[in-house]
Formats: structure tokens, sequence, C-alpha cells
């Protein structure tokens, strides 16, 4: 019996080239699942443009449309339902999610962060200042780590991580650039495709892939 594909909707702000490294897995045949919908917090992200040239229903939620946080992730909430997600993948989305689409997808609302968590994790960690705290600190390396979402900010459950050695000449650009391709890019579709093909279970708090 064929495997069902499984409904992707992915979360965005920017450029969206997480998401095209989804794709393009998807379309190797090496992710069971369909992006069904792509919701953006930004209105001119370019992984709108992206996900229309394929044909993908794309949304915006940008935060001051609505009278709320709460408001926002209720469409975004419904948005979902609609498109049946077995899980919402955030690509590079900046917003913060309120507990009510947490609690809506446990262990299904998987993100993907440009450090080795938990350092250089929680509020006002995000795209470029990640590395500039990374070369501040004086790390030796950094990464990327796919984890599920919780309530505080970069703190859920790791799912996998991938690392990159700094460089004595890296700047943040050159560092986030590196960590993107070499990390990122592979690392969020294969564990995707982990998702999909149900190889990935919480047992007693620990992640256990297989």
């Amino acid at each position: 019996m064929e495997k069902r594909k499984k409904n992707l909707v992915v979360l965005v702000s920017g450029g969206g080239s997480n998401m095209a490294a989804i794709l393009e897995s998807i379309d190797r045949g090496e992710i069971c699942g369909e992006v069904k919908a792509v919701i953006s917090s930004n209105a001119q992200a370019y992984a709108l443009t992206r996900a229309r040239e394929r044909g993908i229903p794309a949304y915006v939620c940008a935060r001051a449309d609505f009278e709320s946080n709460e408001a926002r992730d209720a469409e975004i909430l419904r948005i979902c339902r609609r498109a049946d997600a077995d899980y919402v993948l955030l690509a590079g989305y900046l917003g913060i999610l309120s507990p009510a689409i947490i609690e809506a997808y446990p262990y299904r609302l998987i993100n993907i962060h440009p450090a080795l968590l938990p350092k250089f994790g929680g509020k006002g960690f995000f795209g470029i200042h990640v590395h500039e705290a990374v070369l501040k600190a004086g790390e030796r390396e950094s990464g990327a780590t796919v984890h599920f979402v919780a309530n505080e900010i970069d703190t859920g459950l790791i799912i996998a991580q991938g690392k990159v050695q700094v460089q004595e000449n890296d700047t943040p650009h050159s560092l986030q650039e590196r960590v993107l391709d070499n990390v990122e890019h592979k690392l969020f579709p294969q564990v995707v495709g982990w998702l999909c093909d149900d190889k990935v279970r919480v047992q007693n708090g620990r992640v256990e892939i297989g």
C-alpha cells in the first residue's frame, strides 16, 4: 500500500531558502510530504514568490494587520487546519507563536535555529545577530539546530544538529552563509523526511530517531 504523503505548512519571514531546500528535497522524492500552504509574517518576503511560482497557496499574516498576537495566530491556526497540516515548519519565521498554536500541534511544530542550542538561543537571537554573538564569544564551532517548538523560545526538544568550524577570518555574514549552505539546507530537509516517514518519536522526554 502506498504511504500517505504528509501535509506540510511552512511559516516564513524572508527569502525562504530553507523552504526552497525542502521543496527541492520533495521534488527528488526524499520527503514523503507536500507543502499545502505557506504563511509569511512579511508581505514583501521573497518566499511568497517562491510559493506562488509553484502554485502553493500563500498567505500574509503580518502582525500589523491584526489587533493582537492572538488574533494573528488564530488566523494562522485556521489556515493550518484548513490545510489539514500534519507538521508546521518554521523556516526562518521571526514571529513568536502563542501557546494556542503550540498546544494545537504538540511535537508537530518544528523550527530551525542557526546555532547549536542551547547556546545562542532565546529572545534577541535571530538572523545575523546569532552569528555576531557566536563570533563575539570566540566559539570554535557553530551550526544549526532543528527542534520542536515549546512555549519558551528555542527551548523545545532537539531533534538534530549539524556543525561547521568557525574560521579565523569569519565575519557574521560569512559564517551565516556557511551555516546556511553546509548545515541548514541539508539538515532541515533531512529531519522533515524523517518526520514524514514516522521515524521521529518522543519517549519519556527524549527524542528517538529510527
